[in-house]
């Protein structure tokens, strides 16, 4: 069976084994973004879905068109997992520890898959073994040392995180966990070190993780995270006021390392002086202080905090907004940003982490974290430059929208996945898929690729 790629070159359909343990279409973050991902690329492969048991009635339901979906039970381990969750880190998914709670579930949910369907993989049902979660990279595969030597190989990611904290940013030290420092600890776990040598590519959501697996530069890719939905790029914008106010919009958790305190001061001249309003999407601990900052700085009859409200709500309000002000100090992602750019709201962003890497001049604009005052100062020049001019405001608008079609939907997010499966498997020549960035000491594009797999070890 043929399908069409970008390029409109006939490519044959892969039979893929995908790892998504905790998938999930109806939740949000990690779990939705995989399960997007995963049903994108079996739109063009024959795709063999890989779940836990948690999961399984929301991702039938769902009605994807996957080949087969394959549940690992682990039911005692299940019920200790749930109790963890629900005992001692209450639900609590932004706790830093959960991640090295999860790890001996992780492991044990790849042994269990691999006993399950190691008969399969001899036997030749599958071309390639891809893990979409867990993401982090401090959360190894044993699957890629089940592989090492074959009979097919074995791709991750794409992966994200590890973002270090800022210094000279409170919000950033207010975020940041006992556990953090820690982190490096990883590296001596078992599997840790195999995943990654004998992975036949690596793809990684953010310059960050390039720079950190720069020495696998031969097989490293970069793949932006997470996507959005090609129907998102299209729809009516309502019509604007010649003279109307800028409409400035904040979505997030209202958390620390969010940063809308200084989305707030860098907005608080234009909104004092009835340029624009400001609209607060999102609900958290810091709700009650960012009010207070409101009325401090003058700015409270300007800015409506709105608390949480339907996705279907979110995309309306970013498609009436002007400008996404997203001064995050410590975002992995960019989900966010993918959904204001197909909104036609131009993104303003700290250049750090997802929104950094995301984010380019000619969509947007990016402000270097310096220091707190330096960055709110900076900040309050760009907002106000594309206040005072609108055709700025406009031509970036319409290229954001025009880049999210062609280069954020999930469509096109399965299409770069496919190229470095290609790739591996020796159908296609190595993508051209290097991050925004090149951190110091970090991913060196230059460097020439050693052949793909070929049936041993990389």
């Amino acid at each position: 069976m043929e399908q069409n790629s970008s390029n409109g070159v006939p490519m044959s359909r892969l039979r893929i084994l995908l790892l998504a343990p905790n998938c999930d279409p109806t939740e949000v973050s990690i779990p939705l973004v995989t399960y997007s991902h995963a049903a994108a690329l079996a739109e063009l492969h024959d795709v063999t879905l890989v779940i836990g048991s948690a999961v399984e009635d929301r991702v039938r339901s769902a009605g994807a068109n996957f080949r087969s979906i394959e549940v690992v039970r682990m039911p005692i381990l299940q019920r200790i997992f749930d109790w963890g969750l629900r005992r001692v880190f209450r639900y609590n998914y932004a706790s830093q520890a959960l991640t090295a709670f999860r790890y001996p579930f992780a492991l044990a949910f790849e042994w269990y898959a691999w006993r399950q369907l190691r008969r399969r993989i001899f036997a030749g049902n599958f071309d390639v073994v891809l893990r979409l979660i867990p993401m982090s990279p401090v959360l190894p595969s044993p699957f890629a040392f089940f592989l090492r030597k074959g009979p097919i190989p074995f791709v991750l990611g794409p992966l994200n995180g590890g973002l270090p904290f800022v210094q000279n940013f409170s919000q950033a030290q207010n975020h940041k966990q006992w556990v953090s420092n820690l982190r490096w600890v990883y590296r001596f776990l078992p599997f840790a070190r195999s995943t990654y040598r004998h992975a036949a590519a690596i793809i990684a959501a953010s310059s960050q993780v390039c720079g950190e697996f720069a020495k696998y530069h031969d097989k490293l890719f970069f793949v932006p995270e997470p996507g959005v939905s090609a129907s998102l790029c299209y729809g009516d914008r309502p019509n604007r006021e010649p003279n109307g106010k800028t409409e400035l919009i904040f979505v997030a958790g209202l958390t620390p390392n969010k940063g809308c305190d200084l989305a707030l001061r860098a907005a608080a001249p234009l909104l004092r002086n009835g340029l624009a309003r400001f609209t607060v999407l999102g609900d958290g601990p810091e709700r009650n202080r960012l009010e207070q900052l409101t009325r401090f700085l003058e700015i409270d009859k300007a800015v409506c905090f709105c608390g949480w409200v339907s996705h279907d709500e979110v995309f309306r309000r970013l498609r009436s907004a002007d400008v996404m002000v997203f001064p995050s100090v410590r975002d992995n992602g960019a989900g966010a940003i993918f959904e204001a750019l197909a909104c036609g709201a131009v993104p303003v962003v700290a250049d750090f982490g997802g929104p950094g890497d995301i984010v380019r001049a000619d969509v947007g604009r990016k402000v270097p974290l310096t220091n707190e005052r330096d960055f709110v100062a900076q900040m309050e020049r760009v907002l106000t430059e594309l206040v005072n001019d609108r055709s700025l405001l406009e031509r970036l608008r319409k290229q954001g929208m025009s880049y999210a079609r062609e280069h954020l939907t999930w469509d096109a997010k399965a299409q770069d996945t496919t190229r470095v499966l290609r790739w591996v498997l020796r159908r296609e020549p190595k993508p051209d898929l290097l991050p925004p960035k090149i951190l110091a000491g970090g991913f060196d594009p230059s460097r020439e690729s050693t052949a793909p797999y070929a049936g041993s070890p990389v």
